[in-house]
């Protein structure tokens, strides 16, 4: 099974991070900017400390209205989100995912943050893998085998 580390070293940049000081709107600028649905918060210290995911405000924007652009990230983030590491499988962070209900998950190494995947990455893995097994057992059936 196929870990993490697969999935970042296909993406373009790094994790995309604000500040916990950081104002909701200029944080939901950065998200419309990057086309991106979370963004991870980190300190002055560049530690991990929380992430910041459009469902974050659209539901203080559902019960606070326009207030919520005016507000400082460190009031609607989730502070402590689960991470893993290069070394966890696919399938793993689709069962924490999924488990957790959330849709991003920071990845860490030696305490760094290192980048950030998505479960539309883990699916389209996932699937990929499913491809080749299924490609696999079809040239082995069909008597193709390799050197």
């Amino acid at each position: 099974m196929t870990s993490l580390n697969a999935i970042l070293r296909q993406k373009q940049h790094g994790p995309i991070t604000i500040t916990p000081e950081t104002s909701i709107r200029k944080a939901v600028a950065l998200l419309a900017e990057k086309r991106i649905g979370a963004v991870v918060v980190v300190s002055a210290e560049n530690e991990l400390v929380g992430i910041l995911s459009e469902r974050d405000v659209v539901r203080s924007l559902a019960s606070s209205g326009a207030e919520t652009l005016d507000m400082m990230v460190a009031q609607l983030m989730t502070p402590h989100p689960t991470t893993a590491t290069p070394k966890t499988t696919v399938f793993e962070a689709e069962n924490l995912m999924t488990d957790g209900h959330f849709r991003h998950l920071p990845i860490v190494d030696d305490g760094k943050l290192i980048g950030v995947v998505s479960i539309g990455d883990v699916v389209k893995r996932l699937i990929d893998e499913q491809a080749d097994q299924v490609r696999n057992l079809r040239d082995y059936v069909a008597g193709v085998h390799a050197a």
